[in-house]
């Protein structure tokens, strides 16, 4: 079993910046984030492999980085120049069996979520 805790939402203003902390109990193949907006489905914003290779939904790439401090069993998703569409939830996800770790929502670990508010 394994258990997700996020940390580091907030309020920022269009164009701030924000990181976003998950504290995990133990390794997986795959970690990534997700975010739930009001009303829409959940959206993958980007994955990491065991290996280390990042994937980023469209609209973030060149915004948000995901990386992760294995001493410290955190991964992080520092978020900048952030829109006011980034408003949302946001899941921090992992898997022990998914090998290719999609930006859908097939994870079996969730966080509790952080909320992102951005406004203008």
């Amino acid at each position: 079993q394994g258990k997700l805790v996020e940390s580091g939402g907030g309020s920022v203003q269009a164009g701030g910046s924000l990181t976003l902390s998950c504290r995990y109990t133990r390794g997986f193949n795959c970690m990534g984030w997700f975010r739930q907006a009001p009303g829409k489905e959940h959206e993958g914003v980007g994955t990491l492999t065991s290996g280390g290779t990042t994937d980023y939904e469209d609209s973030v790439k060149g915004r948000f980085t995901i990386s992760m401090d294995n001493a410290k069993n955190l991964l992080y998703l520092q978020m900048n120049s952030l829109k006011p569409e980034d408003t949302a939830m946001y899941y921090c996800v992992a898997d022990l069996r998914l090998r290719a770790c999609p930006l859908a929502p097939l994870y079996d670990f969730w966080g509790q979520g952080t909320q992102v508010t951005v406004s203008s």
